[in-house]
Parts: C-alpha cells; sequence; structure tokens
C-alpha cells in the first residue's frame, strides 16, 4: 500500500480525496474506514496537528457536498468526522508528541472504558438494550427453524451480557488498527522499518494486566459492568500477545509462515486464540519473554 501512502503525502487535493472516499465507502463497506482514518493519521502524524486538522475540516465539507445530492442529507460529513477522524487525529497527535506507541495504546483504551462507562450512565442496563436490540434477529433465526427457543434465549442473553464491553473493545480495535497502518505507511515512507520494530517492542503496562484480571474477576463474580471493561484492556494484552509472538519469530529467525499460519487460526478459530494471545500478553507483563528470549540468544551466539 506503498503507492497509496505516496498519493496521500502528494499534497491536500490527494489526501482529502482518499480521507472523503474511503470516509464515504465505509458507510457500505465498514472497513474502507480503515484507510480514512489512516490517511489522516498519516498526514497528522507527518505534517503535525494543524495540517491534520485542516484535512479534517476539508474532508468534512469535501463528504458533507458529495452526500447532500447523493444521500440527500448533508451532515454525513460531520457524522464521518466525529466517527472515523477526531479520534485518530487525537491519537495520532499524541503519537506525534510523544513518540511511544504504548502510551498512545493505553490513551486508545482509557477512551474505551469512558465509552463503556458512558453507555452504563445514559442506559441504565445495556444488557437489556441489546437484548431488546437483537430480539428480532432472535425471532428471525427461531421462525426459520435454526435455533431452539430455549437454547437461544439462553445464548442471546449471554452475548447481551458482553455486548457492550465487546462494542468497545471493537472501536478501539478499529482506532488502533487505524493508527498502526497510519505508522506503517510513515515507516515505509520515511523509516523502513521502524514501525515493526516499534510494535515488536510493544508493552502495555503491568497496570493494565492488573486492571485486566480485576475486571474480569468481579464481571465473573457479580456480572454487570466488569464484563463489560475487561474485553477493553484485554485487546491490549492480545496485542501485547501478537507483538510478542512477532519478536520470538526475529529473535529466533524462524520462517514467515509461523506467522502466516497464527493469523489463520486467530480468523478460524477466534475465541481460543484470542484467549491463549491475551494469556500470552498478561504473561510476558511480569515474566518479560521476549527479553529472556533474546538473553539466551545473544548468550548463545557469544558461546
Amino acid at each position: 500500500m506503498k503507492p497509496l501512502a505516496n498519493f496521500i503525502m502528494r499534497g491536500y487535493s490527494p489526501a482529502t480525496l482518499v480521507t472523503t472516499v474511503a470516509g464515504l465507502l465505509s458507510l457500505l463497506i465498514p472497513f474502507v474506514g480503515v484507510i480514512s482514518s489512516a490517511a489522516v493519521g498519516l498526514v497528522t502524524l507527518r505534517q503535525g496537528a494543524r495540517p491534520g486538522m485542516l484535512l479534517l475540516g476539508s474532508s468534512t465539507l469535501a463528504s458533507g457536498l458529495i452526500a447532500w445530492p447523493a444521500l440527500g442529507n448533508p451532515w454525513v460529513g460531520l457524522g464521518i468526522l466525529l466517527v472515523l477522524w477526531v479520534p485518530i487525529w487525537g491519537l495520532a497527535t499524541i503519537l506525534r508528541a510523544t513518540r511511544s506507541l504504548n502510551l498512545t495504546a493505553q490513551l486508545a483504551a482509557l477512551g474505551g472504558l469512558v465509552v463503556v462507562l458512558v453507555v452504563h450512565l445514559t442506559v441504565g442496563d445495556p444488557a437489556l438494550y441489546w437484548r431488546e436490540l437483537i430480539e428480532p434477529l432472535r425471532q428471525s433465526l427461531l421462525n426459520d427453524g435454526l435455533v431452539e427457543a430455549e437454547a437461544s434465549q439462553v445464548l442471546f442473553a449471554r452475548l447481551a451480557q458482553w455486548m457492550t464491553g465487546a462494542f468497545a473493545a471493537a472501536l478501539v480495535l478499529q482506532y488502533l488498527v487505524s493508527l498502526f497502518l497510519a505508522r506503517a505507511w510513515q515507516a515505509q515512507l520515511y523509516n523502513p522499518g521502524g514501525f515493526g520494530a516499534e510494535f515488536k517492542a510493544l508493552r502495555v503496562g503491568s497496570l493494565v494486566g492488573a486492571l485486566f484480571v480485576l475486571f474480569l474477576a468481579w464481571g465473573l463474580l457479580a456480572k454487570g459492568l466488569g464484563l463489560d471493561l475487561a474485553p477493553v484492556l484485554g485487546l491490549l494484552l492480545l496485542l501485547q500477545g501478537l507483538a510478542v509472538i512477532h519478536r520470538l519469530r526475529e529473535l529466533r529467525n524462524a520462517n514467515q509462515g509461523w506467522l502466516v499460519a497464527l493469523y489463520v487460526l486467530l480468523v478460524f478459530f477466534m475465541p481460543q486464540m484470542v484467549l491463549l494471545l491475551i494469556s500470552l500478553g498478561l504473561i510476558d507483563l511480569w515474566a518479560d519473554i521476549r527479553a529472556r528470549v533474546e538473553q539466551r540468544v545473544s548468550g548463545t551466539g557469544k558461546s
């Protein structure tokens, strides 16, 4: 995707074009929103907060002008601005100022925790809200004979309990993936290999691990808020687990196929692999697996 990054950095017009088109396409294909956000992130990381803000303004105006005749709603651009572009602009500004991927990821997760708290304060019982929202889906599956009544009630009740936390974690994941893509583009253009080294050194902090264990235990014992807070912090541990795997592969000079196999397993066996990677990230917080393996590898080399 280096050619796309080169095109974005040619000036405000190409950057606005990519940001706007990808942002509008995200209304139909949500994943495309990552590219739109990453374009904002790249300009902000490379040129600063002010140029990034100018890009936000031009893209919002362009989106509104296109959406007005096409969709009959000129406020679509404002919605995309608030949902897709402002968060990534803020994260990119923080990363540019601090040069700390660890701190930026932690602040992104903090935003996810705030989302969970706001939902609990405004909705009251989020599980009940989600259950009412997905009830038509359960009825549809029930009418088609795809699920049994009693089993579906239990399944959808459990899903409703996790939906708020899963939604917040998914939101944070989208912003971090967009930020990582922007950082990777920046590295490809101006510092080859820089993002790889940065990601492989990712450490989310022992406080995150302690809070995750606390929230998870709270959620399993009392349900409610703890179950919604735990997935957001679990996401950070998942990313650290992936960072550990990437660094160990590099230290052991293992074949790239191992990483391909890992991501294939992550797609097809997501629950099991997510738990495994979160556990690995949690262990690494205190055991520092990467440092231990690096010492062994360097020690072997000297002997």
